[in-house]
């Protein structure tokens, strides 16, 4: 008996099936509602219902439904009679058995469809005795004949103990039985209680079930139960010796092929072809050959498939196999885009996204042109170098234009795991590609512009470096057989030109270093950003505001004042910003209808701006001794330092403030070490260093500095507190110094003359091992400014110092 048998399926006539349930209602007499004469007959097919039972009726035939609203208000019993034949839509009252069960409707629910779902509870069984009306539902007066029950004696007892053992058992040896049915088995005390309790849910047709009803003698009734009950209790119990006979016979990889046999055949009983999974494999497979991956490649991804056709669909090592699959086929093991090497239209590629930077562009024409006359060869991977917003990632996409590739752009910043390039190997949950894989993917082609963004600012930790990871990719001689550790076979890097940008060199750990060739973009000149500004900055903020060029019109010093103002950056992004906010200003006038044409001049700028947000440094206004203009480099680009140093009674004591680091304080000591050699050539006295104390200090205290390169504008600063002569206030100086009083050489000398000709300097002490450098300062920086190469701190001296009478160290040397 299953459990399908132990919850008996019913509808009537036009109805879906019910479900009766197979608890007794155990209703006494003494409780029981009284039963008219006369009842409602209501036709049911498909099952029989038995007294003490409790079933659900789901009425859908119009004569039913008629039935139940003439008949419930005046009493809640009604009669049900089973149809001899289920295909009968509107069965004749010779149609019907003539014994039936009188009903007490417990429960009336009218359903949204025009059904009507009634639970209805078995109280007596009825024979037909007259038939009052067939129309418009049938009507009859019946009899309710008692049971026959037989004498008490051992005999019936056992009978009656058999009956209720041999359904236990069977409830026992059913899977899924539920256990509160085994239970009321043994609380049932009554013979007739218990035939009826069963009877509904044997394996037997209606006929037989219907036979059960109309048998009036108790004893042949549970008989005639015991009888079906032992024959489903044989075979149940003979499928359970089956089972453990099989299985002490089967082995785990047996039972294994056994089950997914059994799933199979149950899949195909329900529609669910067997061939799912097969045709999953099929199409994969497909797919793997339309992508031509190497045979290497191929072959492991046979081995896989041929995985698929022992791992149940449902397991998850099958929808593991499948993502790996797909993603190898997914892959441009084959594909290429064509490249346009027309190196004329690159240069207009990159002249029309990119103002100046002609430097640069000439370097992206000479890698164009090796790849036009060598395609096959292996380039260098470049990185552009330079501060925020100067247009390192959109060089990156103007490559791709001018080369008809695809463009691919990940960020590094902030990665700590190296998984993240390599992969994670397949034994893990949610394994995947590494981004490098996943981005090609995704692009769809195997050479397209890769850029690695930020690269000076990737992590480490307990889960690897993933700037060593990127050593393999970045090697133009090892990337032709890059191993994704998800993939486990080669994929072919070589043709994918990857271009890296970064802030600072010096957050490139130096092995990556080594790979890469380094493209400096340093920041922009106002002009340069007045001229970006009028040309790229504005064009795209009116578009993206929904302005029209003629409603707006920018005069060239409203952009200066942004620029000088506003901003304070080596790139544009600032710049485009506020430009967006005046847009913005003007966009809610135009809307508002106050306006059709506005001219954006200086005061509408501050008007919709605000205060000035930044105050440059500028140039000294006088000179005194001890103060000097330096020269610093900053990922903004460059910026001017007021040195100052002044001493007082003390004890030879040196204090340094202004939030400077460990390399700039050894310059200042270094450049005090320098000037009390020279205390006679300065004329100072040897004394007084060990009676004074000297403060040093670099505004702004709140901005960290350090670095060698104010070396000569510490020693400078000292010699003029010292020598009590001041610093001319039209000279700036950078330069590191040695205790032999050399200058040696800095860096960013492009960005420092720039910040030294917006403060208003109009002399610059570089280095001399720094004059071939210039060639690199812009053409307005070198008409404005005077640079003096020097070679040692004399030098520094002679040109920095005003000439009131005090000697400098080359006059002492001199006399």
């Amino acid at each position: 008996m299953s459990k399908e048998e132990l919850i008996v399926l019913q509808s009537d006539a036009g109805s879906k099936p019910g479900t009766q349930s197979t608890i007794a209602a155990g209703t006494a007499e003494s409780q029981m509602p009284r039963i008219p004469e006369e009842l409602s007959m209501l036709p049911v097919r498909g099952f029989v219902v038995f007294p003490g039972t409790v079933v659900p009726l789901n009425i859908q035939r119009a004569a039913s439904l008629k039935l139940l609203d003439d008949t419930l208000p005046r009493t809640k019993v009604i009669g049900l009679l089973t149809q001899r034949d289920e295909t009968k839509e509107d069965p004749t009252p010779q149609e019907l058995y003539s014994v039936g069960t009188a009903v007490l409707v417990l429960k009336l629910i009218r359903q949204a469809d025009d059904h009507v779902l009634v639970i209805a509870q078995g109280l007596r069984r009825f024979s037909l005795r007259k038939i009052v009306a067939a129309l418009p539902f049938l009507r009859a007066e019946v009899d309710l004949p008692q049971s026959i029950q037989p004498p008490e004696s051992k005999e019936w007892e056992a009978t009656f103990r058999n009956l209720r053992d041999s359904a236990a058992r069977l409830f026992e040896l059913t899977p899924d039985a539920p256990e509160q049915a085994r239970l009321m088995v043994f609380n049932i005390e009554n013979a007739e209680q218990l035939a009826d309790f069963l009877a509904p849910n044997l394996n037997v047709d209606v006929a037989q079930k219907q036979a059960i009803l109309e048998e009036l003698d108790v004893e042949k009734r549970v008989r005639a139960v015991q009888k079906q009950i032992s024959g489903q209790l044989e075979i149940a119990e003979i499928q359970e010796r089956l089972q453990k006979d099989v299985a002490s016979q089967f082995s785990d990889a047996q039972r294994r092929a056994y089950l997914r046999s059994q799933i199979k055949a149950i899949q195909h009983e329900l529609g669910e072809a067997e061939g799912g999974s097969e045709e999953q494999a099929q199409q994969l497979r497909k797919r793997l050959e339309e992508a031509k991956p190497p045979e290497a490649v191929m072959k492991q991804a046979e081995r896989e498939l041929k995985r698929l056709d022992f791992i149940p669909s449902a397991s998850p090592e099958f929808s593991v196999i499948v993502s790996y699959i797909e993603i190898i086929a997914d892959l441009p093991w084959n594909k290429l885009s064509e490249d346009n090497l027309d190196l004329d239209q690159a240069q207009q590629i990159l002249d029309r996204d990119h103002y100046d930077l002609e430097k640069v562009k000439k370097r992206l024409i000479e890698y164009l042109a090796v790849r036009k006359l060598n395609p096959q060869g292996h380039g260098a991977i470049l990185c552009f170098l330079g501060p925020p917003g100067v247009g390192k990632t959109s060089l990156g996409q103007s490559i791709a234009d001018a080369l008809g590739r695809k463009f691919v752009r990940i960020s590094l910043g902030g990665m700590r795991d190296e998984a993240e390039i390599r992969g994670h190997r397949r034994t893990y949950i949610g394994s995947m590609p590494g981004r490098i894989i996943q981005e090609l993917r995704r692009c769809g082609t195997r050479n397209p512009v890769f850029m690695l963004d930020e690269i000076d600012k990737i992590g480490a930790d307990f889960r690897g470096d993933p700037a060593s990871a990127l050593l393999e990719v970045l090697d133009p001689r090892q990337n032709n057989t890059f191993v994704d550790r998800y993939l486990d076979v080669p994929f072919d890097l070589s043709q994918v030109i990857f271009i890296g940008t970064a802030n600072y060199i010096d957050g490139v750990p130096e092995p990556l270093r080594d790979r890469i060739e380094v493209i400096s973009l340093p920041g922009y000149t106002e002009r340069e950003k007045l001229e970006i500004a009028k040309r790229y900055l504005v064009k795209r903020q009116l578009e993206e505001n929904g302005l029209k060029p003629e409603q707006i019109e920018w005069q060239e010093e409203a952009l200066r004042r942004i620029i000088n103002d506003y901003t304070h950056e080596a790139g544009v992004r600032e710049l485009e910003r506020q430009i967006a906010s005046v847009c913005r200003g003007i966009a809610s006038q135009v809307a508002r209808g106050k306006t059709e044409h506005v001219t954006v001049t200086p005061e509408l700028v501050a008007e919709m701006l605000g205060p000035a947000k930044y105050v440059r440094e500028t140039k000294l206004k006088t000179s005194k001794p001890g103060v000097v203009t330096g020269l610093a480099y900053t990922p903004a680009g460059g910026e001017i330092l007021h040195i100052e140093a002044t001493r007082y009674p003390g004890k030879g004591n040196v204090t340094l403030t202004g939030h400077i680091g460990e390399v700039m304080k050894e310059s200042v000591q270094a450049a005090l070490s320098l000037v009390r050699s020279r205390d006679g050539q300065l004329g100072a006295n040897a004394e007084d260093f060990r009676k004074i104390d000297i403060h040093v200090h670099v505004p702004a205290g709140a901005v960290p500095k350090d670095g060698p390169s104010a070396g000569i504008a510490m020693f400078t600063a000292l010699a003029s507190l010292f020598s009590n002569k001041p610093v001319r206030p039209d000279v700036a100086m950078t330069g590191e110094i040695t205790l032999r009083g050399l200058v040696l050489p800095i860096g960013g000398l492009k960005e420092k003359s720039l910040a030294a000709m917006r403060a208003g300097i109009s002399t610059v002490i570089i280095p001399k091992l720094n004059e071939k450098d210039l060639v690199d300062v812009p053409e307005e920086a070198k008409q404005k400014l005077k640079f003096v190469p020097v070679e040692n701190v004399d030098e520094v001296l002679s040109v920095a110092l005003e000439k009131n009478g005090a000697p400098t160290a080359s006059d002492s040397k001199a006399g």
